[in-house]
């Protein structure tokens, strides 16, 4: 697991209308804060989202870029965003190297199948590329407000 103080580890995945997107280019434009998810358009995903995404002036006001990533499709991160009107940009991580990159997959059982699956988890990332803060497993509800009053301390 990736903590406080640790260089995060770059990425360049394509996001919901098939623009790459590279680690790099969002640190020129200020921090970024990474929000890793297990699936789209799913209760507690769909409410962390649209939290991060009502947010998202306030991020940016703050120099914050947001980011989510998941191992779903670019397709299936399209549908999600434009059902929900969601601002903030989606990574497709079909692969899941930035996944295991940030440590973020873990073992979970679901009707008694074993099957690896993402850890909700966010990284505050300075400008530096150096991690400020590491959350893993973390409960989608008000967490957004949490995660921005982290951003606005730093």
């Amino acid at each position: 697991m990736l903590q406080m103080g640790d260089q995060a580890p770059e990425f360049s995945l394509p996001d919901a209308d098939m623009e790459r997107v590279h680690s790099a280019d969002l640190l020129r434009q200020g921090k970024i804060v990474l929000c890793f998810y297990p699936k789209d358009d799913t209760p507690g995903c769909t409410m962390e989202a649209l939290e991060f995404s009502d947010l998202q002036p306030e991020f940016e006001a703050c120099g914050a870029t947001l980011v989510g990533i998941s191992r779903d499709t670019c397709a299936s991160h399209g549908a999600f965003r434009d059902k929900y009107g969601l601002a903030m940009r989606l990574l497709a991580d079909t692969d899941g190297d930035a996944c295991q990159a940030y440590g973020v997959l873990r073992e979970k059982e679901k009707n008694g199948e074993r099957r690896i699956g993402i850890q909700r988890s966010t990284f505050i990332i300075g400008q530096d590329g150096i991690i400020r803060h590491a959350l893993y497993d973390v409960t989608p509800k008000g967490h957004a407000q949490h995660v921005l009053e982290l951003v606005r301390a730093d």
